[in-house]
């Protein structure tokens, strides 16, 4: 195997906690104990060290007018004019990186989404320019794609359809691709006659676990949990194809009257008692600015008030890693993980799901949604999990997705179980641990990885 000096991680933003930052960071940490040198580049860096160009943030004022142009959701400019200012920040953007990849002497380009979910054009048109002057050695890694997104291209932008038809992904021999689930695989070949391997999501099973300590030990209080109240933990970022609305529905019907009655009666699974005044609540750990609008939120916490749901969103005190400032103390959200009992996974779709290996690494229940890629490549390994079906029943007035009545209470009375009963929760979380260990560990991941960099 070829040994390269360095490999050049790109995407639209990195160091933060949604599902490609985090990838990344994995691959980074397999790469760098396979010899190489990785340099990340993004349009916006959390706590991550890299290299800063902000014009590859795919939330910045003029990239998100295109994009709400292409969704339909606006008409500021013609089409020509969209065809121009793509063509202009395409050439801003060649300019800049043709710069940073020169300066940081990369030799092989390993680009995240931008050449898949086509949420910044000018970025994926600028790469496949500079990787054809500079004669990079390219990978291109896929987490999800436009066509999942099924946002119709309005017919009058023409330029946006040939650069979907040319970019997304580009074919080429010399790019190797990459995506995360059989799916994807299967459906690139076909629009695209594109070939490209299966390397799925992985997690850090060798690593320390996440437990209560010094640092995070004032999290429940900071939150305002009392140390015997449920948490339910939800990871994701608050999108709408996560299905939180699902997971408000399984706490309302923790709460009801016989449940509670349950939870009095047994106690919890560490022996704890839970009483009458202790709360059941659902923890939405993750952002939401990929929404900027908040609609999403605004209708969660709205059926959250209606069905008494307590709800709470602590991102502003959640961040990729622990940080002590001036103004706050930020915890990571493997903090969360910690102080949780359970965790909610109610995803419609997910291109594999990051949330689903780090409730195997928390040792932590779940209840899940049984989205398609989970259907596919995952079930199959045996894992045990509360299921919330397969099949969407219907919207309500708000558009938020709805699931038969019986599935719902079903999954609550199994999370009652895994709430009570220590030795059947300890069995189901250690079987889980083993399997994802033996299937998504960096073990795996390196093996992948060498065969990919041969």
């Amino acid at each position: 195997m070829k040994k390269f000096t360095t490999i050049g991680i790109i995407h639209y933003q990195l160091g933060l906690t949604d599902g490609v930052s985090l990838e990344v960071e994995k691959w980074k940490t397999v790469l760098e104990g396979l010899g190489h040198k990785v340099v990340l580049f993004a349009g916006r860096l959390g706590n991550q060290d890299g290299v800063l160009l902000p014009a590859l943030y795919h939330h910045r004022e003029d990239i998100a007018l295109i994009n709400q142009m292409i969704r339909g959701e606006s008409q500021a400019l013609s089409p020509s004019a969209i065809g121009g200012l793509i063509s202009q920040r395409t050439q801003e953007l060649v300019t800049q990186l043709k710069e940073v990849i020169l300066k940081n002497c990369i030799d092989v380009l390993l680009v995240n989404n931008i050449w898949s979910v086509g949420l910044h054009l000018p970025a994926a048109i600028a790469l496949d320019q500079v990787r054809r002057d500079l004669n990079l050695s390219t990978i291109a890694h896929h987490h999800d794609f436009y066509w999942e997104r099924k946002i119709p291209i309005p017919e009058n932008l023409t330029k946006v359809k040939e650069i979907t038809d040319c970019y997304l992904p580009p074919l080429d021999s010399n790019i190797k691709h990459v995506v995360i689930n059989s799916i994807a695989k299967n459906e690139l070949k076909h629009r695209k006659d594109i070939q490209a391997s299966v390397i799925p999501n992985v997690f850090d099973f060798a690593g320390p676990d996440w437990v209560v300590d010094d640092y995070n030990r004032d999290l429940r209080e900071v939150i305002g949990l009392k140390q015997n109240d449920i948490c339910l933990l939800q990871g994701t970022r608050i999108i709408p194809r996560k299905g939180i609305e699902l997971a408000i529905d399984l706490v309302c019907a923790l709460n009801a009257p016989h449940r509670r009655a349950v939870l009095e009666n047994r106690g919890m699974f560490d022996g704890s008692p839970f009483n009458p005044e202790n709360k059941i609540v659902l923890l939405l750990a993750g952002y939401d600015r990929d929404d900027p609008t908040g609609e999403y939120l605004n209708k969660l916490k709205k059926k959250a008030k209606a069905l008494g749901v307590d709800l709470r969103h602590i991102d502003p005190i959640i961040g990729p890693e622990r940080k002590q400032t001036d103004q706050a103390k930020i915890y990571s959200l493997w903090d969360a993980y910690a102080i949780a009992d359970f965790v909610t996974y109610p995803s419609l779709w997910e291109g594999w799901g990051n949330q689903f290996l780090e409730a195997l690494k928390a040792k932590l229940p779940m209840v899940l949604f049984e989205y398609p890629v989970y259907m596919q490549d995952i079930k199959d390994k045996g894992f045990d999990v509360i299921s919330l079906g397969s099949e969407i029943a219907g919207r309500d007035p708000d558009g938020l997705a709805q699931i038969p009545v019986e599935v719902i209470e079903k999954a609550a009375d199994q999370c009652l179980d895994y709430l009570t009963n220590r030795h059947q929760r300890e069995k189901m979380v250690e079987e889980n641990y083993k399997i994802g260990a033996e299937n998504y560990s960096y073990d795996c991941l390196r093996y992948h990885l060498e065969n990919l960099l041969e």
